[in-house]
């Protein structure tokens, strides 16, 4: 019996490459193709696949909250196929630790396809298919694949979404404040915090003991994943910018004391990811980040400042407000539920 192969992929040209190299083999064939997760989430209970191929960024939800959903639930042999991959990034290596059995580079679209590459990519289905019994489901786990992806919302997470903050004075605690109220997949947050020298690290391993989400030093040239926040090491500064063709990754400077950090960091988010971005200003001294906050809602991002009576220092998020660049104003315990909200994540 044939190995039946549901490809996912937002390109209907990666779709067709992967489903003429696999449909070529005698040993397997292409039941379906989907450009979504919510269209895989369907397809997946009506044709009941041996193995998924599994692109990373696509439209409704990324490959990795999909992936991540899609073991708890039903666990099925998947190969992740994403141009990350081939750079050897966390985003692989994530997959992986999420149940994925494999992963192969994507083909490069306009290069030729050729044999050893059309090999990696039915290699890595012969042995997730070989896998398939040493993937075992939760034992409260319902088998309808309708439960798969319960409820996606309008716009749920992707690679695309990135959330921009800001802090100076009092800043560490009102960042705590939010960061604990984040999921372990909500959309990465990358942190412009003033700390003094040698408290970065410190301030990352404290906050990892209380959060669900992944907090770490930001290292120069990684990609921006979901679930992670990123705090600029101290003496640095931070910004981002677009990682290959999707994505975001960091870029890290060296910073002087009175450097507009978050200025920098939010202006390169407006730049990089426009509407995709979320930016929110706290506590702070000074008017850092104003102008940027100005750039980020001016490229339809959605911004939010921090409330005078929640805030230590009512300086940044009054000069933001002032700017005009303030879609949300709001108290401390209430910034969570909107950037979740942004995101599709809950109800504001």
């Amino acid at each position: 019996m044939k190995i039946k192969v549901l490809v996912v992929d937002d390109s209907a040209v990666i779709r067709n490459i992967l489903s003429a190299i696999i449909d070529e083999q005698a040993d397997m064939v292409v039941v379906g193709s989907a450009p979504d997760p919510l269209v895989a989430k369907d397809l997946i209970g009506k044709l009941n696949p041996d193995v998924v191929t599994l692109d990373i960024e696509m439209p409704h939800m990324n490959g990795l909250a999909f992936l991540k959903r899609l073991m708890a639930v039903r666990p099925m042999p998947v190969v992740m196929l994403s141009s990350f991959t081939q750079q050897g990034s966390d985003v692989a290596f994530q997959a992986l630790s999420l149940g994925a059995v494999d992963f192969v580079g994507k083909p490069q679209l306009g290069a030729p396809v050729d044999e050893r590459y059309a090999r990696s990519i039915v290699d890595a289905i012969r042995g997730a298919h070989a896998a398939r019994h040493n993937l075992q489901p939760p034992s409260s786990a319902p088998r309808d694949a309708k439960a798969v992806l319960p409820n996606l919302g309008k716009r749920a997470q992707t690679l695309q979404q990135v959330v921009v903050m800001g802090a100076a004075t009092g800043g560490a605690e009102a960042v705590r404040e939010i960061l604990t109220q984040l999921p372990d997949d909500s959309p990465p947050v990358v942190l412009a915090l003033q700390l003094p020298p040698g408290i970065s690290r410190h301030f990352v391993k404290r906050l990892q003991a209380e959060c669900k989400v992944t907090i770490r030093e930001a290292g120069d040239g990684e990609p921006i994943l979901p679930g992670h926040v990123y705090v600029a090491p101290t003496g640095s500064g931070m910004t981002i910018a677009k990682y290959e063709s999707r994505g975001y990754g960091i870029a890290l400077a060296p910073a002087k004391p009175g450097d507009a950090t978050v200025d920098a960091l939010f202006h390169s988010a407006a730049e990089a990811a426009g509407p995709n971005a979320c930016g929110v200003i706290l506590t702070g001294m000074g008017s850092d980040g104003a102008q940027g906050m100005r750039a980020l809602f001016d490229r339809g991002a959605h911004t939010i400042a921090q409330d005078q009576l929640t805030s230590l220092v009512y300086g940044m998020p009054k000069a933001a407000l002032e700017n005009g660049a303030v879609s949300v104003e709001a108290p401390l315990d209430k910034i969570a539920k909107h950037v979740l909200g942004w995101a599709s994540w809950t109800d504001v």
